[in-house]
């Protein structure tokens, strides 16, 4: 389902997952899925992700951890532009 992109076939999985006895984990999971079916059916059916975002995201955590508490937003903010 994840990576031909059949978000259509959730409802039937959830559905499938819910009524599992043998894993109390995976019946859980399934259920927090549907709090949020909408967004959790568009991840799965359109084409487009943040993948590029939150790898910039992700290095920019990275910087401000490394620099906790030797220098001020301007040090911090010199090295996310050049980095």
């Amino acid at each position: 389902m994840v990576a031909h992109l059949q978000g259509d076939q959730l409802p039937t999985w959830i559905e499938a997952a819910t009524s599992t006895t043998e894993l109390p984990s995976l019946r859980s999971f399934a259920q927090h899925l549907e709090r949020d079916l909408d967004a959790v059916t568009a991840g799965l059916t359109l084409p487009w992700n943040s993948g590029v975002v939150e790898g910039h995201v992700n290095r920019i955590k990275m910087l401000k951890c490394q620099m906790f508490g030797r220098a001020g937003f301007d040090l911090l903010r010199k090295r996310v532009l050049l980095a």
